[in-house]
Parts: structure tokens; C-alpha cells; sequence
């Protein structure tokens, strides 16, 4: 089953969508879907995963969000600290209200990468993670997506409008946020036998190469996809990705040495 769900707090909103089995009020295991840059709540890839993981086990579900900006957010400017206040927000909903006891985090390229920052600066309150193309040096992708003139424009102190489907406003204080939170930096060992990390080999955006130096320097399960790229749009990638990924968040599953 799915439902729309707003958590209401402090003068924000986060738009959610939560897929679960019979009673929403009683998930112990919820796994939380982040998008990624541009992207929004309503993702095939996030519903194909939450759709498999809540039919294979039960007492299990799955909560997308709309990242600030992003999909029906109410947000219009991009504020680096905001994402990690609506993640937490979200790990707040899921204990209170939907009763969830174990979390889980399945994030794609920019959340990916924020996943890793709010584990590093805030906390790990997930049992296992799963990054899919993470943006693990965010600052660099962002400034190779803008225009020289566009830099040019952060460069005098002017915002500049970014985004896909929709536009989002950004200025140089976010990237250089992004800079400060240089994932590459922390040490995610006490972590890593319950990290995952899959890339797709054909790759545009998000270089396969830092990814597999990440899990490499953090002792990280890697698994390189063949032929994905960065939103693994072939059904075959995305079938094996969240096959993968369901099978990783399993109850009492170990990864295999």
C-alpha cells in the first residue's frame, strides 16, 4: 500500500510518500529512500525497491522524501544544514509515529552523499546503508554541472538557478558548505561491514573511480554494475539494484566475506 504523509514541524514541511503492508502505524522496519540532485520523491527506482522489499518480508516498509527544493517542497533556496534537518526529521517520524525499531538507508548520488555527511556530522541511526552512484566529492560535481558563467555569477555574490524539472536557487555559499563536508575526509570503519555500495560502470556524472576509492579507503563492500549508468535507467540494472539492496537489508543478513 501507499500513502501521502507531511511531517509538520518547526515551520517545515516534508513531503513524503511511505509504502507499506497493512497497518502504517506499526512498521519495525522502515527503510528510508533518498533521491538525488533534481530528483524528487516520486522515483521509479525508490518504488521499485520499496515494492520488492515489502513483498519479500514482512513487519517491513519504505518512506521516500522530497529533499528541500525538491518535488512539492515548499523550499526555494538551497541551504546545505535544511537537508540534514529534514533527514532528521524524517528518522524522528519513522521511531514516533510509524513505530519503527530497525532503520534502514537506500540513497542515490547527492543523497548519497548526504547520507554519508549526516552519518559522519550528526549520526548513524541506521542498522544498514546502501549508497547507488553516491556524489562523493559533491562540491566538484556541482561546479562541473554550472556554466563558467554561471561560477562566474556565484563568484560576484549572485545566485543562480538550477535544477531540472524544477529550478532551484543556489549561491556560493552552498558550495562552499559542500566543500566544508567533504565526505572523503571521515572515517566511516565502524560502519562499513553494513555498508554497500553499488556504481554503474557507464557513469557520466559521478565518477565509478571515487566511489571505489571511498569503499576501498573505508573497508566498504563495492559492487561495480555493468553497463548502468548514473540512474541506471536500463531495467535490468535497476531490477539487479534493488534485488541487491532488498537482499542486503534482509533480517539477520550478513554481507559475505
Amino acid at each position: 500500500m501507499e500513502k501521502y504523509i507531511d511531517i509538520n514541524e518547526n515551520g517545515l514541511s516534508v513531503r513524503c510518500k511511505l509504502f507499506y503492508q497493512k497497518d502504517f502505524r506499526n512498521i519495525p522496519n522502515l527503510a528510508i529512500c533518498t533521491h538525488g540532485f533534481g530528483g524528487n520523491k516520486e522515483n521509479h527506482s525508490a518504488a521499485k525497491f520499496a515494492q520488492q522489499l515489502i513483498t519479500k518480508y514482512k513487519g517491513y516498509g519504505a518512506l521516500v522524501f522530497d529533499w528541500p527544493c525538491h518535488g512539492a517542497d515548499a523550499r526555494k533556496k538551497l541551504v546545505l544544514e535544511e537537508f540534514m534537518t529534514y533527514l532528521t526529521l524524517v528518522v524522528d517520524y519513522a521511531h514516533k509515529e510509524l513505530h519503527a525499531t530497525t532503520l534502514y538507508n537506500y540513497s542515490t548520488s547527492f543523497g548519497a552523499y548526504l547520507t554519508l555527511k549526516y552519518m559522519a556530522e550528526v549520526g548513524n541511526p541506521f542498522k544498514k546503508v546502501a549508497l547507488r552512484c553516491p556524489g562523493i566529492h559533491m562540491a566538484q560535481l556541482v561546479k562541473n554541472y554550472l556554466s563558467p558563467e554561471e561560477m562566474e555569477k556565484l563568484e560576484k555574490g549572485k545566485e543562480v538557478q538550477v535544477g531540472y524539472e524544477r529550478k532551484m536557487k543556489m549561491d556560493k555559499q552552498f558550495v562552499e558548505d559542500l566543500e566544508k563536508s567533504d565526505v572523503r575526509k571521515y572515517e566511516y570503519f565502524d560502519w562499513a561491514d553494513d555498508m554497500l555500495i553499488l556504481h554503474g560502470t557507464k557513469d557520466k556524472l559521478a565518477p565509478i573511480e571515487d566511489s571505489r576509492e571511498f569503499a576501498e579507503n573505508n573497508v566498504i563492500t563495492f559492487i561495480p554494475v555493468e553497463n548502468a549508468n548514473h540512474t541506471f535507467s536500463d531495467p535490468k540494472t535497476s531490477d539487479f539494484a534493488a534485488h541487491t539492496i532488498v537482499e542486503f537489508f534482509g533480517p539477520d543478513t550478513k554481507k559475505e566475506d
